[in-house]
């Protein structure tokens, strides 16, 4: 299992690649497959750990991302007849090694970061087994094996029958991941906002968001983790999923689901194959339809979010469609 290195895995707080090959990596383990998982030398795991880089680079400055990332491909594919299959969750680097070796390459897409990667994944469709994420996240011109949703260990996440009257943001803070539209949308609805992530786009931050940060009726709590991120997640009236671009997946949306948290979105990417319109939460277009759905969350029955959740996006669902899939490619 090949991991990204821009945090650990699983990472501490920020890291959805990497929080998703963890999971999957002890789901694995759990159901007895030998996994050796090639991560930072920090991770943790009950496979095997392996891997010469020594921390994530986005915690380490020392650590050059280029030259690391370089040294830990080649680390797994220099070892590639030691196992059945190699698994790729670390984007398009690894497929430039797919031909020197024998060994079947899956390669997990977890979105595309811009047009200019495409050439990549073209270029070697037709030696690795692609995965996509959500159906809306499959470009028309790559051949995939399958479409795989990422799932969540359900009883990390306490259920929370009653919230409170507060929105929450629960995202990176970038024009992506709709930080203002949230700010706006919570500001007309009349309720506190609670804002969580890390920040990703400085410029956008200082313009859009850090001067209606006040402490009362919107705090930015920064980056989340461990028991604080689910109790972050359950304890709001609705999360707010403003988002501005087609969003490959979303596993706060999951996680907020799993809390029994409604949630609002626009109706982009993967968000109508994860949020049941009127019964988890509600997909809108605009702020205005936003900001009407903050008052109809009352209508939502905050254990059908959690059943939703549990029916479709768990980790052992998640890990029983890659088992079968594995078995599928080796013809086992």
């Amino acid at each position: 299992m090949l991991a990204p290195i821009s945090w650990r895995t699983p990472p501490r707080a920020y890291g959805p690649w990497e929080l998703v090959t963890s999971l999957l990596t002890e789901a694995l383990v759990a159901r007895g497959v030998e996994v050796t998982l090639f991560a930072t030398q920090d991770s943790v795991t009950a496979g095997t750990l392996a891997g010469p880089v020594p921390a994530a680079y986005s915690e380490d400055p020392t650590i050059d991302a280029k030259v690391w990332e370089m040294l830990h491909i080649a680390h797994v594919f220099e070892r590639a007849g030691e196992f059945d299959i190699i698994h790729n969750q670390a984007d398009f680097m690894a497929l430039g090694w797919s031909r020197l070796v024998d060994t079947p390459v899956i390669t997990t897409i977890h979105g595309f970061s811009s047009e200019r990667i495409m050439p990549a994944f073209r270029a070697y469709q037709d030696r690795v087994h692609y995965v996509a994420i959500s159906d809306a996240d499959r470009a028309t011109d790559l051949r995939y094996a399958a479409t795989i949703h990422h799932g969540i260990v359900l009883d990390d996440f306490a259920f929370d029958a009653a919230g409170s009257d507060d929105l929450l943001f629960f995202g990176r803070i970038h024009p992506d991941k709709g930080a203002a539209e949230a700010i706006a949308a919570a500001a007309r609805s009349g309720r506190r906002l609670v804002m969580a992530g890390i920040v990703q786009d400085q410029g956008y931050h200082e313009r859009e968001v850090a001067p209606f940060v006040d402490g009362d009726r919107v705090r930015y709590i920064g980056p989340v983790g461990g028991e604080a991120r689910i109790r972050t997640l359950g304890q709001a009236h609705a999360l707010l999923h403003l988002i501005n671009f087609d969003e490959p997946f979303g596993l706060s949306v999951v996680e907020a689901m799993a809390c029994g948290t409604p949630v609002i979105a626009i109706g982009r990417g993967s968000m109508p194959e994860l949020i049941v319109d009127g019964v988890t939460g509600f997909l809108v277009d605009t702020i205005d339809q936003a900001v009407a759905a903050v008052d109809r969350c009352g209508e939502i029955d905050r254990a059908a979010c959690r059943a939703h959740v549990a029916q479709h996006f768990t980790v052992d669902r998640m890990a029983d469609r890659y088992l079968a899939l594995y078995r599928e490619i080796l013809g086992a």
